[in-house]
């Protein structure tokens, strides 16, 4: 691997800095932020950053963090951390479990825990920054530490792109981040290709004629026609989508009438989908408003129907040449630790960052779960029921190894670059 015989100096500082590394990871996550709101995460980065010599740009698309570090020519890499946490209250049990509440954007208070791992994501990049700025002797280039807020709501990364971000910083070379998952800790998971879903949730509004719950000769039942909806929406994936492709389509919301004896006028569903590809994407979708328009128009609607997109998150395609790169450097380095990952049905908005720069980007799965407790689990077939996911209540990465892994992964990649 080029550059290998300079990684070891870099990788060599981690014992310096692991303390003080694990004491911040801990201080994140007993003070989550919400989406929008991460401003104690950012000031808290932006000290360290202008601490560690990078110049810093504090409240790109609000509160996000852009630090950059000159070490004369060469390449340009982002990295890549999400700082955002999520309305759900902890019962890990952990000491530094949180405890934190916030009011969330309907006004309402709600409980707050990073029971995504994002905590651990900065903190690992912070760790990241930090070897690499001691190193400067061992690799030539740009490296730029990019902290996102709202990747939960899926805004984020757009909202950095549109307050400028391509004018703040010199185009990378490459882009790369990183997640962590429910599996064995101290494992890492390339993956060339459609690795994360594209999501896209739909609002449906239906439109019937009400009256009372004896006479529904009367009236146009919203109920009925959304029930029956529902049904027919699952022909999409079973019928309409070929065999190796994947989609995942749910209706997890249906909301109708006030009392058990009047038809209501209206219904309004929620959906989400996930795909792979751009095609099955617009032939899902288009199959969604075709099959309800069919339904309304067979019910006798008064009315046409309403359909609202929220909550995209774009598809995650690594490019492969940048994923092959990754994975020879974590091999070298990690060994059997590096494993495919498998496709999964979570989303995300990274991708948005490189997209909108013409850049090529690579993102891997990191494991977070204590590894005894987890082939415990795959023994006795139990994963699902025993192994936390990502944004359950229970979810929290073990510190160690995965803060290490994922301090170093960062840094192997980086240098996969930088270090010629």
């Amino acid at each position: 691997m080029a550059g290998s015989s300079a990684l070891g100096p870099v990788l060599a500082g981690l014992s310096d800095i692991r303390g003080w590394q694990e004491d911040f990871y801990r201080d994140l996550h007993q003070h989550p932020e919400l989406s929008h709101h991460e401003r104690r995460t950012a000031g808290k980065i932006g000290e360290r950053l202008s601490r560690t010599g990078f110049d810093v740009h504090d409240g790109v698309g609000n509160t996000g963090v852009v630090g950059l570090l000159r070490n004369g020519n060469g390449p340009t890499v982002l990295l890549r951390a999400d700082m955002d946490a999520l309305p759900v209250r902890e019962t890990t049990g952990l000491s530094y479990a949180s405890t934190a509440t916030a009011t969330d954007a309907s006004g309402n208070e709600v409980p707050v825990a990073h029971a995504c791992g994002h905590d651990l994501h900065v903190a690992c990049l912070i760790g990241a920054a930090m070897l690499l700025a001691n190193s400067t002797g061992q690799w030539n280039g740009s490296l730029i530490a990019l902290f996102q807020p709202a990747e939960e709501t899926g805004d984020g990364a757009a909202g950095m792109i549109d307050d400028g971000l391509a004018h703040l910083i010199p185009t990378p070379d490459v882009a790369l981040a990183q997640h962590v998952l429910p599996a064995p800790a101290g494992v890492l998971g390339p993956c060339s290709g459609p690795v994360l879903s594209a999501a896209d949730s739909m609002r449906i509004t239906v439109h019937g004629h009400g009256g009372h719950g004896s006479m529904p000769q009367a009236t146009v039942d919203p109920v009925v026609l959304a029930a029956t909806i529902v049904v027919r929406l699952q022909t999409i994936v079973s019928r309409e989508t070929p065999p190796g492709e994947t989609a995942v389509l749910t209706v997890g919301s249906i909301h109708a009438g006030t009392k058990s004896n009047i038809i209501p006028d209206s219904a309004e569903l929620q959906l989400n989908v996930r795909t792979y590809s751009e095609q099955t994407r617009r032939r899902v979708l288009d199959a969604i408003r075709r099959i309800v328009s069919a339904e309304c128009e067979a019910s006798g609607c008064p009315q046409e129907p309403e359909f609202e997109l929220f909550d995209r998150f774009p598809l995650t395609s690594n490019d492969p040449t940048v994923t092959d790169r990754v994975r020879r450097a974590f091999t070298e380095v990690f060994g059997d630790k590096v494993r495919t990952m498998e496709l999964q049905t979570a989303s995300e908005d990274f991708s948005d960052i490189p997209s909108a720069m013409g850049v090529p980007y690579t993102y891997w799965g990191l494991g977070g779960i204590e590894e005894e407790a987890y082939q415990r689990a795959a023994a006795a077939g139990r994963i699902s029921q025993d192994v936390p996911v990502n944004h359950s209540p229970k979810f929290a990465p073990v510190i160690q190894p995965t803060l290490d892994v994922g301090t170093q992964a960062l840094v192997v990649a980086a240098m996969a670059w930088l270090a010629g």
